[in-house]
């Protein structure tokens, strides 16, 4: 006689333990973030690198960026929370005040980040510490705030987050991508996939919740992409879930008759994965460029070229 299998019923988080974000350790703080500085003289670093290989894909990178935002077209950032916690809020934060950057779009991961520097001015808490007796990713205040902002949909996940932030005056708000996107009327976009956040396992988060708001951002993201003609689309720091997010984005786009051909693409990584290579560089776009090297480094290197451009 077969043994009849058991069937798993969903576990039940109301037990769960959280304890306040003040409490906890954390690997990244304010002041080690990077600094917006002037350009100066930098665009003769740029013109010095050789016309070779990655160099010339960084120039090329540069120059396109600089057409597009001088011809009023998108020029859309998505990243992966490696960026926020690189120390980098303060140079995409910037560059969405000078107009260059007129959208951006993150993974879940990013808006937890992004709301905790807001809050405490740190972020990113000891993993291998607090996975061993099940502390990871309890800290209170992180779900609640994004709970209460996905409990209002409407406007999406990213706006209502954003507008959170700025309404509850947290500390440290000016460090916020989120904030910042609300309060200049840029869409920062927030897409969800259950299961990867920390807030997930909180009692009083809803994956109904979630899934609206993050929607919401979706097709929000899906119209600027639809614009995105002779603009240019980076994908910062996402294996997986940007990368995804930007091949159903151009789908929706090019299926409701929008003419979305012309665009240039990078991916810009530590390492090259096989998502963003494929739905970002090779399959969207003939205009596609990889370029290697550490968030920290490329970010600051691209908004510099990109100024002293703008200048000449």
């Amino acid at each position: 006689m077969k043994k009849q299998k058991k069937e798993h019923k969903p576990i039940n988080l109301e037990k769960i333990k959280t304890y306040s974000i003040i409490k906890r350790k954390n690997l990244v703080n304010m002041g080690q973030f990077g600094k917006a500085i002037e350009s100066k003289e930098f665009g003769r670093f740029i013109d010095s690198l050789p016309k070779i290989l990655a160099a010339n894909d960084l120039r090329n990178l540069i120059e396109n960026i600089v057409r597009a935002h001088n011809k009023k077209r998108q020029v859309v950032l998505a990243i992966g929370a490696h960026v926020i916690k690189c120390g980098l809020s303060p140079i995409v934060i910037d560059l969405m005040k000078r107009g260059i950057v007129t959208a951006v779009a993150m993974n879940g991961s990013g808006a937890i980040h992004d709301y905790e520097i807001s809050l405490i001015g740190e972020t990113s808490e000891d993993v291998s510490h607090s996975l061993k007796n099940g502390t990871f990713g309890m800290a209170k205040e992180t779900a609640e705030a994004i709970q209460a902002a996905a409990s209002v949909p409407e406007c999406g996940l990213g706006r209502a987050l954003g507008d959170k932030i700025i309404k509850d005056k947290n500390k440290y708000k000016q460090h916020s991508i989120l904030a910042a996107g609300a309060r200049m009327k840029i869409p920062v976009t927030v897409h969800v996939a259950i299961g990867t956040d920390t807030i997930h396992m909180h009692p009083g988060v809803s994956g109904g919740n979630m899934g609206e708001s993050s929607h919401v951002d979706f097709k929000i993201l899906c119209s600027v992409v639809s614009e995105l003609e002779g603009g240019v689309w980076l994908n910062v720091g996402s294996a997986v879930i940007m990368p995804e997010v930007f091949l159903k984005a151009i789908t929706v786009a090019r299926n409701l008759g929008r003419r979305v051909k012309n665009f240039t693409t990078v991916n810009m990584d530590m390492i090259q994965h096989y998502r963003p290579r494929t739905n970002v560089v090779q399959r969207p776009t003939a205009h596609g460029y990889s370029i290697t090297g550490h968030h920290e480094i490329m970010l600051p290197l691209l908004r510099l070229g990109i100024l002293s451009k703008l200048k000449k």
